[in-house]
């Protein structure tokens, strides 16, 4: 099953960036009326892209898999099309899906035709792996007949002659520069340069294009640079960037610095995982940098300290999944751990509680709602924000508007880690202003 209508109608009208900081680009349209049309450079925003894992071949689990994807929020969905019986399946996905979908093809030029007539929306496409230039220019002319835009890629470990390995040091002596990556930055550039100069001899415009590599400072470099010599729109991406866990790191440290200097049309985050995560550390990512208005609540939560006296971290956990389930509208959420930061937090927060000695004082924007045990807080918290979301949507509360100043509890107090030390003389009671 696809996301519901609400959820997708809330996913349309995001923010686009100021374009006085983003760079001036061509624009392509990847998508149809069906699907929705989403715009890649220009003035259009930001757009997260994610690919398959499963077999295209697969029609009923590559549906699945895309409508998932769709679910969490991607915007274009890549998938592979190594034979025949996968570009023959395409005609059967299509219909079920509402996501422009984009065909990758390496190597076999019948698999991008066979795919435009399926009616694929886009085609990912590597000039480097066909030999024949004839043959791309039959995916070209076809492309160009059928309206269909194509991203050019170039990665770093697929623009070199590897099959001859003089051929490959030759090449690379070449264009040899002066720092590390310099032979690889150079390279990537003439690669590009060459690829581009077939698509113009057909009068081709319609194109973004990539320049990917495992290396976080590498991706940084190649699309500043071809960010200067090319106008088209630029597909953003770390390739073979890890697990999860060290690929959200190297992915974002190259695609934030990039977005954050106004260099990037449309991302993708690859991990070697379930690509769902690609999708939600791309939005996240593109929510914290302003290039998108969030959908969904917006989690903060202390980091781990000695002054907690509640299960934080469980607690974080067990709101995450509640929230991502049933708050679409985008509420701010603190939740912390203790009377030092928490005052603070809450009063920036739409709703938010703060613990002490196993109980938490729950605010909603800024207002005192109620002062609960610590197996009820999960609870409490969680229908307040289910109410707020509901008062939002009816008009009648505003997001980030906070209503009265926080006074914190006193740290000894009933909520202070000092009350049961004082109760057992282990501290002083110190009384200020008193003589």
């Amino acid at each position: 099953m696809g996301e519901s209508g609400e959820l997708r109608a809330l996913r349309v009208p995001y923010n686009r960036c100021d374009m006085n900081t983003r760079r001036k680009t061509r624009q392509i349209k990847v998508g149809d009326e069906r699907t929705g049309v989403v715009c890649i450079g220009g003035d259009g925003p930001v757009s997260v892209q994610t690919m398959t894992a499963g077999y295209t071949h697969d029609v009923d689990r590559c549906v699945a898999e895309i409508n998932k994807l769709v679910a969490a929020g991607a915007d274009i969905v890549r998938v592979a099309v190594p034979e025949r019986k996968d570009t023959e399946a395409l005609a059967h996905i299509i219909p079920q899906v509402r996501v422009p979908v984009v065909a990758d093809v390496h190597f076999h030029y019948k698999r991008a035709l066979e795919a435009i007539e399926a009616g694929v929306h886009k085609i990912r496409l590597n000039p480097g792996n066909i030999s024949d230039r004839e043959q791309v220019n039959a995916v070209i002319d076809a492309c160009k007949e059928r309206g269909i835009p194509i991203r050019v890629g170039v990665n770093e470990g697929s623009i070199i002659e590897r099959k001859d390995k003089q051929t490959r040091m030759k090449e690379l002596g070449k264009y040899f520069a002066g720092h590390k990556s310099g032979h690889l930055l150079a390279l990537m550039i003439v690669k590009l340069e060459e690829y581009l100069d077939i698509f113009d001899a057909r009068n081709f415009h319609d194109i973004c294009i990539s320049a990917k590599s495992m290396d976080p400072a590498l991706t940084i470099d190649i699309y500043t640079e071809i960010s200067k010599r090319f106008d088209y729109p630029l597909h953003l991406g770390v390739t073979h960037a890890g697990p999860k866990e060290t690929g959200c790191i190297r992915s974002v440290v190259a695609l934030g610095t990039l977005l954050a200097n106004g260099i990037g049309d449309t991302v993708r985050i690859s991990y070697a995982s379930d690509p769902v995560y690609e999708v939600e550390d791309g939005l996240e990512m593109l929510y914290c940098l302003n290039l998108r208005t969030r959908i969904g609540a917006e989690l903060i939560a202390c980091p781990t300290c000695g002054r907690i006296q509640v299960d934080l971290f469980t607690l974080v956990q067990d709101v995450r999944k509640k929230l991502s389930a049933e708050i679409q509208v985008p509420i701010k959420v603190a939740v912390m751990g203790c009377v030092v930061n928490g005052p603070g937090e809450a009063e920036g927060a739409d709703v938010a509680v703060f613990a002490g000695d196993r109980r938490g004082i729950i605010y909603v924007q800024g207002e005192k709602v109620a002062n609960v045990s610590e197996e009820q807080i999960l609870d409490r918290l969680l229908h307040e924000c289910r109410e707020f979301q509901e008062r939002v949507r009816r008009g009648e509360a505003k997001l980030g508007e906070k209503k009265v100043e926080i006074i914190p509890p006193d740290p000894i107090g009933e909520l202070g880690s000092g009350f049961e030390k004082i109760a057992e003389h282990r501290v002083e009671h110190v009384t200020v202003g008193q003589t």
